[in-house]
């Protein structure tokens, strides 16, 4: 597996981890909220709120990233390391991207954001 594929499964793991510390941050998650828990998620406020908006966002952008990593090896044009080192910056910009939102960096966080959108499609011009 490359790097870049080990990338992807990082960024599927992500938004687990967002939604984790959502309901831990919480400190009211049990197994009640368990019965319903998109709308446990969906009453949160504060820090807890925003990791489930972490969540939500990095649901979002998986299938871009994903479909970017696959292409890019399949299309053959870029070299390997640097498919890798788009795939790790990428997952770099998620780590702080999530770190801005739950510090409530509005603009911090929208910078990054931007900055992970161009890396996704980056691969896709470096693979052309």
């Amino acid at each position: 597996m490359t790097v870049a594929y080990g990338c992807v499964l990082v960024a599927i793991l992500l938004p687990y981890l967002c939604t984790v510390t959502a309901k831990v941050a919480s400190g009211r998650y049990n197994r009640r909220a368990n019965h319903d828990p998109r709308g446990f998620l969906d009453s949160l406020e504060g820090l807890p709120r925003r990791a489930h908006a972490a969540q939500l966002n990095s649901f979002e952008i998986l299938p871009g990233f994903a479909a970017a990593v696959i292409i890019g090896h399949l299309a053959g044009g870029a070299a390997q390391g640097t498919l890798d080192a788009l795939a790790v910056a990428f997952i770099i910009s998620r780590l702080v991207y999530i770190a801005c939102y739950l510090g409530d960096w509005a603009r911090l966080r929208s910078l990054v954001w931007f900055v992970g959108l161009c890396l996704v499609v980056s691969v896709f011009f470096v693979a052309a």
